[in-house]
């Protein structure tokens, strides 16, 4: 018979209490053994491995960084509005806090009267880039405004929102710290508030760093591979496709910015094939469907048994194909996961008109991503060439 609460243990005889409570500090120990074990391998890997977080980009030199760089696994995308009374003389002014402010973050340096300057204190590849609109040119230099800054022309398939469109000037904020991120958008934000005030915001993501070996094509929220076939360091078109070359934005760019809703509900009811013929190339690994790697192009005249074109008419590959080496453009993309899942897509190249206007006319007309996407903000900026210690971005506008 067991004892009663008032009755003492025998000799011999152990409690219900005693072992459940003998049982559980065992187990504890065992967890804070196993705990500590865990926790030990993880710091000396740690002490192996140097944190990422001290990597750092140059901000000086002939084009803008976050153009060509490798995009990090964060994005934050600001569009400013200029208050009405900034002229030349403010812009200048304004530009030349972005240039040093820009340039100290991205080197892990606190900017003047930084707040909070330990936030900055590691970077993890930070990149600040610069982009004007048609309104802030105009402030500038009317003359200098290329035919290309103005809003895109009206496409069908817009449905565009006056709140996450246009903009007087744009900062596009890249790091793999969401912390180094945040931090440098709040220092850039306070700086230009005496020129300007927010008009949107975006903020996006990709895979984390050290997720996924460097070079791992990014996926969009519908698990596509995306920017596949896209220009990279090295590719002898990029330097046409990409960079102005004459006038005052030589070495600089046009950057096309569009938000595009995913209906993600109405893509989870398609099924895989029909999503692989949709885009024009394979889910798993973003391969063509008439077969090879992620990086090989489309075969767009292969044709299956029956004889029937492989790669539909609507597929999005066939209609998002540029004409010409030339008009091919730089693509960067991020996730957007904020109550309304997007694509925050980016586009550089030498001329819109040329480029991206042709191949959105064409995905318009006929694309079968249409039937999951829908454009809802647009915007075009001008990205001025880099700048060299003691200058600034934005100032071959000036002279």
């Amino acid at each position: 018979m067991a004892p009663t609460a008032s009755e003492p243990d025998r000799p011999g005889l152990v409690s219900r209490r005693s072992l459940l409570i003998g049982a559980g500090a065992a187990l504890g120990a065992g967890a804070v053994g196993l705990g500590a074990g865990a926790l030990g391998t993880r710091a000396l890997g740690a002490v192996d491995d140097p944190p990422h977080g001290s990597t750092t980009i140059p901000f000086h030199g002939p084009h803008q960084p976050g153009v060509i760089t490798p995009p990090p696994a964060h994005a934050s995308l600001v569009a400013l509005d200029l208050r009405a009374g900034v002229d030349r003389d403010a812009m200048r002014r304004l530009l030349r806090l972005l240039s040093d402010d820009g340039a100290q973050l991205m080197a892990g340096r606190p900017v003047l009267a930084d707040l909070e300057p330990e936030l900055g204190e590691r970077p993890a590849a930070l990149t600040v880039t610069v982009g004007l609109g048609a309104g802030a040119v105009e402030r500038i230099a009317p003359a200098a405004r290329p035919a290309w800054l103005a809003p895109l022309p009206a496409f069908s398939i817009d449905r565009l929102e006056p709140a996450r469109s246009d903009g007087d000037v744009l900062l596009q904020l890249c790091s793999d710290d969401p912390m180094a991120l945040a931090h440098a958008r709040r220092v850039l934000e306070r700086t230009a508030r005496a020129f300007a005030t927010p008009r949107w915001r975006m903020d996006g993501f990709r895979r984390a760093h050290g997720s996924a070996t460097e070079g791992t094509p990014m996926r969009n929220l519908f698990g596509q591979v995306d920017e596949s076939a896209n220009l990279r360091p090295g590719d002898p078109d990029l330097e046409r496709a990409v960079w102005i070359a004459d006038g005052p934005l030589a070495g600089g760019t046009a950057m096309v910015v569009r938000r595009i809703r995913l209906d993600l509900g109405a893509w989870d009811a398609v099924d895989r094939r029909s999503r692989e013929l949709a885009v024009g190339r394979r889910l798993g690994d973003g391969a063509p469907i008439t077969g090879g790697r992620e990086r090989d192009d489309v075969d767009l005249e292969h044709r299956g048994e029956l004889g029937l074109p492989t790669v539909q008419p609507g597929a999005h590959v066939r209609r998002a194909r540029a004409a010409a080496p030339e008009d091919r453009m730089l693509r960067r993309s991020w996730n957007v996961d904020d109550g309304d899942p997007a694509l925050a897509f980016v586009a550089f190249q030498a001329d819109p008109l040329r480029q991206f206007v042709p191949v959105q006319q064409r995905l318009a007309d006929l694309d079968l991503l249409n039937l999951w996407t829908t454009p809802i903000g647009s915007a075009v900026f001008a990205v001025p060439p880099g700048c060299e210690p003691g200058g600034f971005v934005g100032e071959t506008l000036f002279d």
